[in-house]
């Protein structure tokens, strides 16, 4: 993320000083190493769209040497994210097993969920309103 987001409107997206082959190793020993490296990326990133403004926006942006529009670069990103969060989400399951407690809906409580929604009718609101949040 911070090789991707640093000074993203005027540099490559792939650093020279980024080195790929070293984040698959085991570096990161501690959880509190490891929150602290998850923090600083999505920092990098939030501080990055707030750059972004009628003025910039339609700044070409370059990926290994590849031009983007703003908005490709963003749904080209997420689009990897999401991919290595089910990662994360995938191992936490295993790890936890029977103990491991959903982020969604739970197996076997579509039907009812749905039956609930669309009893409602079209309405506004967001996704996310009818989980819980503890």
């Amino acid at each position: 993320m911070k090789s991707r987001w640093t000074d993203f409107l005027t540099s490559d997206g792939e650093k020279e000083w980024r080195n790929r082959d070293l984040e698959f190793e085991s570096v990161i020993k501690t959880k509190d190493e490891l929150l602290t490296k998850w923090n600083d990326g999505w920092k990098c990133l939030f501080e990055a769209l707030n750059s972004v403004n009628n003025q910039n926006f339609d700044t070409k942006i370059y990926i290994r040497s590849q031009e983007h529009s703003v908005l490709e670069a963003l749904n080209r990103q997420y689009a990897h994210y999401s991919y290595h969060i089910e990662q994360i989400v995938y191992v936490g399951w295993l790890i936890k097993g029977s103990d491991w407690k959903n982020l969604s809906l739970g197996k076997g409580k579509s039907l009812n969920f749905n039956k609930e929604k669309f009893s409602k009718g079209r309405h506004c609101g967001h996704f996310s309103d009818d989980f819980s949040r503890e």
